[in-house]
């Protein structure tokens, strides 16, 4: 079992030199991924209920929560790493529009030779989605209509797709991805559209905020879906990331014992010097210690 990290890139401390400490430091202490998560927009009043949360609410405030643009910070994350693999936790898709997020990841994915691993979610903030100007409703239809837009665009020479959705006449994009037939495609989310999604086409579950418990129960129903897709857990990886929850060496003990391939730990550090700080307690407490399971 690998770990990777996810620690949120927030202005004003996320600066270039933060983020280069931050790919250096976990390539280096042997931190598996880095993965960056996504919101273009928070706001300090909003209905949408977050679904970690008992109450609905996500920690903290907007002003503290908004994070750095998720490929350019990725694409900067490249240019100062050379084997960590370097991840989406999670892109929202169908708040995007799919031939740019298309060229997003192969630019990425071409950058860095070939390490992106694409993480992918519906999302549930509805105001962000009027921020953006998309639509919320159908956002599960149309992430599926933007995801094959975007592999005609990675794997044809000469690139069509229509649909209810999306028309895109024909074209020629480049680059292409590194990885063919396109990056391993992950999906974020604790729900049966999401598990039909990895089990129909997907490489992994991203699946956050679920303790061992709790994952073990959304296994059994994934087991069940890849089972009538004629797959396997074999077939996929299993990244799994406890917050908010706190974690500690016995959590990650039973995450392995579930099968999990990869933990993520998501930790905050508002300077460079408690980033610092923070890898090298993360890496003392867990990266020996998963060797030793």
């Amino acid at each position: 079992m690998n770990i990777g990290l996810c620690i949120p890139l927030i202005a004003p401390y996320a600066s270039p030199e933060y983020i280069r400490v931050l790919g250096q430091s976990a390539e280096e202490l042997g931190f598996s991924t880095l993965w960056i998560g996504e919101h273009v927009v928070l706001f300090d009043e909003y209905d949408s209920r977050y679904p970690l949360a008992e109450d609905g609410k996500m920690p903290g405030n907007a002003e503290d929560n908004v994070e750095m643009e998720t490929f350019t910070s990725l694409a900067f994350l490249a240019a100062h790493t050379r084997t960590i693999r370097l991840g989406t936790g999670v892109c929202v898709l169908p708040q995007r529009n799919p031939v740019y997020t298309a060229k997003e990841v192969s630019n990425v994915d071409w950058l860095s030779n070939g390490r992106l691993t694409l993480g992918l979610g519906v999302g549930w903030l509805a105001e962000e989605y009027a921020a953006v100007g998309a639509s919320f409703e159908k956002r599960g239809a149309r992430c599926d209509s933007y995801l094959e837009v975007m592999k005609r665009l990675w794997c044809d020479k000469v690139s069509s797709y229509e649909d209810e959705f999306y028309h895109l006449p024909e074209c020629r994009f480049y680059p292409k991805p590194v990885q063919q037939p396109y990056p391993p495609i992950v999906f974020g989310g604790n729900n049966n559209a999401t598990f039909r999604r990895v089990a129909s086409e997907g490489g992994g579950w991203y699946a956050l905020g679920l303790n061992p418990q709790q994952l073990s129960v959304q296994l059994g129903k994934l087991d069940d879906k890849l089972k009538e897709h004629g797959r396997s857990r074999q077939d996929i990886s299993i990244y799994a990331c406890p917050y908010p929850h706190e974690h500690d060496q016995e959590m990650i003990r039973q995450y392995h014992e579930l099968g999990v391939d990869e933990v993520i730990l998501l930790d905050f550090a508002a300077s460079t010097e408690e980033l610092e700080t923070l890898l090298k307690n993360l890496t003392a407490t867990y990266i020996d210690f998963v060797k030793s399971l």
